[in-house]
């Protein structure tokens, strides 16, 4: 019974809000990026100058990433935050979250995509049933072997199926580190770059709390440490890994991800006129 307990407890501290300054580096953005309140809060600025990023200390292989944002309000035109998994060189993959600032009183658009070995333009972009800039939301990226699913408040709202049997990619031997930069990209971000950026509005500011990774983290040796509750060194899959390491959308979450892709979605790769006509991706047909 001891022994029981003390692993109820010890899986409930691995999965407590990280410390930011623990978990993250700022890399960027020259003091536009903020650790506050003991590690538990992380903001970023932008002005006119520059915007500023973060980055993980840890590299992921696997795993179910959560972190609440509150994004830039008010007039964010032209604004672009990014919150992302990726790895590196010409042939890496990559899970995106990224927020298309507007002006004032028009909607934030959610951008996703997935890279697969250095090839992305799988876009599908919501509409978020909220207002991101009043309060903090949950932003989730679960990863494992089968699938990707991109969560907003636990509503999934895609999932990128493994479909190597089919000859389509998926990101599952590079490991990822996870980004998040605040920057101006008033050259796309807003109405196709129509609008620009209101630099009498800046400094912009997002801000990030609730940070929660239960996942498979590369250790030095370049081994994945699965189950952080027990920390224990074993290769992914071997049962240490916590459920998101098997977890699939049942039939109830796949009817809520249907209604937030019928209701909310505004753009998908797959039904693109102009992509449509120089023939529709492999897996758009599966």
């Amino acid at each position: 019974m001891a022994v029981s307990v003390l692993a109820i407890l010890l899986a409930s501290c691995a999965l407590a809000a990280a410390s930011f300054d623990k978990e993250f580096d700022v890399t960027w953005g020259d003091g536009r990026g903020k650790i506050l309140n003991n590690g538990q809060l992380l903001t970023l600025g932008l002005d006119k100058i520059s915007g500023s990023g973060f980055q993980s200390k840890h590299e992921y292989l696997y795993g179910k990433i959560d972190m609440q944002l509150k994004l830039v309000s008010g007039n964010s035109a032209g604004t672009v935050t990014a919150y992302y998994l990726s790895s590196q060189g010409p042939t890496h993959d990559e899970i995106d979250f990224e927020f298309l600032g507007n002006v004032t009183g028009e909607p934030y658009t959610l951008h996703t995509n997935v890279f697969t070995q250095g090839q992305g333009q799988r876009e599908q972009q919501f509409r978020l049933w909220f207002d991101p800039t009043n309060d903090f939301h949950t932003y989730s990226i679960l990863w494992n072997p089968k699938h990707i699913i991109f969560m907003v408040d636990d509503m999934p709202i895609r999932d990128f199926k493994n479909l190597e049997g089919k000859g389509i990619a998926f990101p599952k031997n590079q490991p990822m580190r996870l980004y998040s930069s605040l920057w101006n990209a008033d050259d796309w971000a807003t109405q196709g770059g129509r609008v620009k950026t209101d630099w009498s509005h800046a400094p912009f500011s997002a801000s990030y709390r609730g940070f929660k990774a239960d996942a498979c983290v590369v250790t030095a040796g370049g081994r994945p440490r699965c189950g952080s509750s027990v920390g224990t060194e074993v290769a992914p899959g071997t049962g240490a890994a916590g459920e998101w390491y098997n977890q699939e959308l049942d039939l109830t979450r796949q009817q809520r991800m249907r209604w937030v892709q019928s209701n909310y979605m505004i753009y998908n790769y797959c039904t693109d006129p102009k992509r449509v006509a120089k023939g529709v991706p492999a897996e758009c047909s599966m």
